[in-house]
């Protein structure tokens, strides 16, 4: 497998989508981090908690506000908002996890990528899972792209170790009850590719959720491969390689989001 590879779709070096990040004269910590492209929010309350961040020397804390004279160090490194938008597209092959921890020993995304500048997953695709995962260093955007209520549409490819049936179409595609997490899915687009395969539209990103809603339904993922995130589709993007976003991608991507008119 190649790692570390930067390609278009038809595999030549793509336009780079960027531009100037503002940063408020204030903001709280876990966004100023975010903004830094370490880590998601909900990551960089994490790393917080743990110890991991120091601000003019003291152990940070959550909800802390940072201004634009304090020197903020994770993990004993200096970090600063980034000065540039960076949005990638990147084929993430099974086997490699979407986290900052590497005390597993499991080779991460951000090992895979290897990219030049901080960025951070958009979400997460578990380790068996394959396929698209975006990247960035917005966190606005992130957050965006992740948040239940935008209904934002994630497409997947799924083969399950038994003939499926339209009984099985009908359930997911009206929702499934979940019981370990007490709730019952959204209904979503759901289509028989053959025997044993599918392609689904998620409207919600549940933990293992097409995982968990086939197994309540008696079947078992063998393979699940990520294929579109809203208007970013995979392509023929290679195994373990990763693409920066189109200027018109990005355009059409933050219109979607609601970050431009």
């Amino acid at each position: 497998m190649k790692q570390r590879r930067s390609e278009t779709a038809s595999g030549e070096r793509p336009e780079v989508a960027s531009g100037s990040a503002r940063v408020p004269e204030e903001m709280r910590l876990n966004r100023y981090l975010s903004a830094a492209g370490v880590c998601s929010r909900r990551e960089a309350d994490r790393i917080i908690g743990e110890g991991r961040v120091r601000v003019n020397g003291i152990p940070a804390s959550l909800g802390m506000v940072i201004r634009e004279e304090d020197r903020v160090f994770v993990d004993g490194k200096s970090v600063q908002p980034a000065k540039r938008e960076i949005f990638l597209a990147v084929n993430k092959p099974s086997g490699v996890v979407v986290t900052t921890d590497k005390s597993r020993g499991d080779q991460t995304l951000e090992e895979l990528v290897h990219y030049p500048e901080r960025v951070f997953a958009v979400g997460r695709l578990d380790k068996e899972s394959e396929g698209l995962i975006l990247m960035t260093n917005n966190g606005e955007a992130s957050n965006l792209i992740q948040k239940a209520r935008g209904r934002h549409e994630k497409e997947y490819v799924v083969t399950v170790d038994r003939p499926i049936d339209m009984e099985f179409l009908k359930k997911m595609g009206a929702g499934v009850y979940l019981e370990e997490l007490d709730r019952t899915t959204r209904p979503c687009k759901i289509r028989r590719l053959d025997q044993k395969s599918f392609d689904i539209i998620l409207t919600e990103g549940l933990n293992r959720q097409i995982r968990r809603m086939c197994l309540t339904l008696g079947y078992r993922v063998q393979k699940l491969r990520r294929i579109r995130v809203m208007n970013i589709v995979l392509g023929s993007l290679k195994e373990g390689s990763y693409r920066e976003l189109t200027p018109e991608e990005l355009q059409k991507l933050k219109k979607e989001l609601g970050m431009l008119p």
